[in-house]
């Protein structure tokens, strides 16, 4: 539930009152200013899991496999899931009762094959690994699943988002496995889940060059774990930050991506705040919505019966009351900008002190679990309670391991979640970078006698509810048209065939930031006619 300047003036006023009559609070309640009874209730919904239970989650200090394991177990039809037991470069965890856990490798587990008779669209055989890289400390946590029986002759690639890890794509793996002839890769963005942890630093004191440094963090591990599994081509599916990272490989690496999905994607929208000063004034689109917005803005029917009725309400988004400001000026006839709210500055501090949401979750000891709470129970609050139990655990046992990857963020955003760097700068060149003569690949733009991407299809994904601004996609998807129409002004008929070059913005109902989660039937559907029509491409060229 979104708090307003109004709700916060109500407060102060309750506070420095004296006294209050016994018909105080229901005048409250109908004036819909909180009495010291609803605070108290408010602050307790807010970080619902109770102290004791929150001391026993941390004292069980669940391992992240074993939470990893147990999210994993929910996908259909994979009764027990494949999980190998080393979390980065730490000891290798205690392992639970279960055969096809306990049985596991320190870094690789058996796979485990689901069969016709009991897999409706089987059979399909589901691998668990951790993929060691170069150097020391690096490793990338990887979940995957294929077709038995047939040539994977396409893979897909998924990267969650600021961290986050595999686990949440829980619901997308059965979905997308069945379409014939590809392969699903899952991946922990190095730093983050259960990939390793090795310590971030930079070199460079120049900001560009820093900005470029922290994307090539990511994307570097990416490309060589490519190379390790000998992987040519494939699609690149990126949520959120990973999105922002999916371009920024397609930028570095290209001649190696046939699609490029992005699911509610951060960084693209410029803000002159952002890329200028070292405090930006943020609005409306902003990372704070990620750990404030209840999932039943979007979704009012929800399972578990525990959520609050207010919750199941929702505020429309309404961030700090900014997402009416916008409607009003719209209704007004005022196009402007959305106004501006600041974060408040202890938010700026922290980051611009690079001191993470984990870094808290990490100091707080026993009251971690309960602060995870506060995202956690908004966030799966549609789920049943089992369920959004799991998911919980999963997080907090990722939110609580060592940072490592976290670090970058504030060298790629800005407070407020917006890009130093912004996509909209360099995303008409997606699909559109030169290549060397030999077939290695390069971002330079001098042309010799190179040649050049046909470009690919850029797929923007939101949500109907999503915090993320959609006119960051649809502007987006223009540069791009108007990119490819710049090109095929001099390209001869020829080349004009072979462009490949596209884009759309696509919308999920019901849905929020989380698209792949939130609306994982819709986003499944869409996401394999995406997948068939690659198919149909390659089979044609």
């Amino acid at each position: 539930m979104a708090v307003t300047t109004a709700d916060s003036e109500g407060d102060d006023a309750l506070r420095n009152r004296p006294r209050q009559s016994p018909l105080a609070s229901q005048r409250a309640r109908e004036q819909n200013t909180p009495s010291e009874g609803n605070r108290k209730a408010q602050t307790f919904t807010y970080f619902p899991l109770g102290y004791m239970e929150g001391f026993s989650q941390w004292w069980a200090n669940v391992p992240a496999a074993k939470a990893e394991h147990a999210v994993l177990s929910y996908i259909p039809y994979l009764k027990q899931a494949p999980t190998h037991t080393q979390t980065g470069t730490e000891p290798p965890s205690e392992t639970p009762a279960t055969s096809s856990f306990s049985e596991n490798s320190a870094d690789k587990a058996p796979p485990v094959k689901t069969h016709s008779n009991s897999d409706p669209y089987g059979p399909r055989q589901w691998y668990s690994n951790l993929v060691k890289l170069n150097g020391k400390d690096r490793a990338l946590n990887e979940f995957s699943v294929e077709r038995t029986g047939e040539q994977s002759e396409q893979n897909l690639v998924m990267l969650h988002g600021y961290g986050a890890g595999l686990g949440f794509f829980y619901k997308n793996f059965e979905g997308l496995s069945r379409v014939h002839g590809w392969k699903i890769y899952a991946l922990d963005l190095l730093g983050m889940g259960r990939s390793s942890r090795p310590p971030f630093r930079l070199q460079s004191k120049d900001r560009q060059q820093r900005i470029t440094e922290a994307e090539d963090w990511f994307i570097d591990a990416l490309e060589e774990w490519r190379v390790k599994r000998k992987i040519d081509t494939f699609t690149l599916l990126g949520h959120s930050l990973g999105g922002y990272l999916a371009v920024a490989y397609a930028l570095k690496y290209p001649g190696h991506l046939n699609k490029l999905v992005l699911a509610s994607p951060v960084g693209i929208p410029e803000d002159p705040y952002a890329v200028n000063a070292d405090m930006p004034d943020p609005s409306d689109s902003t990372m704070g919505n990620e750990f404030t917005q209840d999932q039943h803005e979007g979704d009012k029917k929800a399972s578990n019966p525990k959520v609050p009725e207010d919750w199941k309400r929702g505020d429309n988004n309404n961030f700090f009351n900014a997402k009416n400001k916008r409607e009003q000026a719209n209704r007004a006839g005022d196009k402007t900008d959305t106004p501006k709210k600041p974060l408040p500055k202890w938010i700026s501090y922290l980051w611009d002190a690079n001191i993470s949401p984990f870094s808290l979750v990490r100091w707080s000891g026993p009251l971690g679990p309960r602060f995870v709470s506060g995202w956690t129970s908004r966030r799966f609050s549609h789920l049943a309670p089992e369920e959004a139990q799991v998911l919980h655990t999963y997080a907090y046992s990722l939110f609580r391991q060592r940072g490592s990857g976290e670090y970058a963020l504030s060298y790629i955003l800005a407070p407020g979640a917006y890009a130093r760097s912004p996509l909209i700068r360099r995303i008409a060149g997606v699909g559109r970078q030169y290549l060397q003569p030999d077939g290695t690949t390069t971002s330079s733009v001098e042309t010799a006698g190179r040649r050049r991407e046909n470009g690919i299809p850029v797929i923007f994904m939101y949500g109907e509810n999503d915090w993320m601004d959609i006119a960051g996609g649809y502007a987006a998807e223009q540069k791009i048209k108007e990119e490819k129409a710049k090109i095929l002004q001099t390209a001869s008929s020829e080349k004009g065939k072979q462009d490949n070059g596209s884009a759309k913005v696509t919308v999920i109902k019901k849905a929020g930031h989380h698209v792949y989660l939130d609306g994982w039937e819709e986003f499944n559907e869409v996401l394999r006619e995406e997948m068939e029509d690659v198919s149909r491409r390659s089979k044609q060229s």
